[in-house]
């Protein structure tokens, strides 16, 4: 389909299913900022007692330097946590900074991170 035919197809649907025009840009950040913008009048007094104070619960973790004599435990670390082949996760190694694992949960990603800090490596959680 060309350019054309989309917007005619699109128009076309529109019409059909009764759908109006869907406004461009952040429509997701704009509805939270106006719910935290006209909070009720008890909800500012508890608001301003308590800051919440969001904890990550998925983590990237990122090894970012390695101790050279520790090179091939560090490898075989890296492979049986990735999945990776030989060649992958020396290439992941040596090529350090790079992330290890990402979409880890807390307490995973503190797992990992003690067993490659523990093997010479410097990993960094983000």
């Amino acid at each position: 389909l060309n350019m054309l035919e989309v917007r005619e197809l699109t128009t076309h649907l529109k019409d059909k299913l009764g759908v109006g025009d869907i406004p461009m840009g952040m429509p997701m950040a704009a509805q939270p900022a106006a719910a935290a913008a006209a909070p009720a009048a008890g909800d500012v007094e508890a608001a301003a007692e308590e800051p919440k104070v969001e904890e990550k619960s998925v983590f990237i973790v990122k090894l970012a330097a390695f101790d050279q004599a520790k090179k091939i435990a560090l490898i075989k670390e890296v492979r049986a946590v990735t999945g990776l082949g030989l060649k992958e996760a020396k290439a992941l190694v040596d090529e350090a900074p790079n992330v290890v694992k990402e979409g880890v949960p807390k307490e995973e990603a503190n797992e990992l991170k003690a067993k490659l800090e523990e093997l010479g490596g410097t990993v960094d959680l983000e």
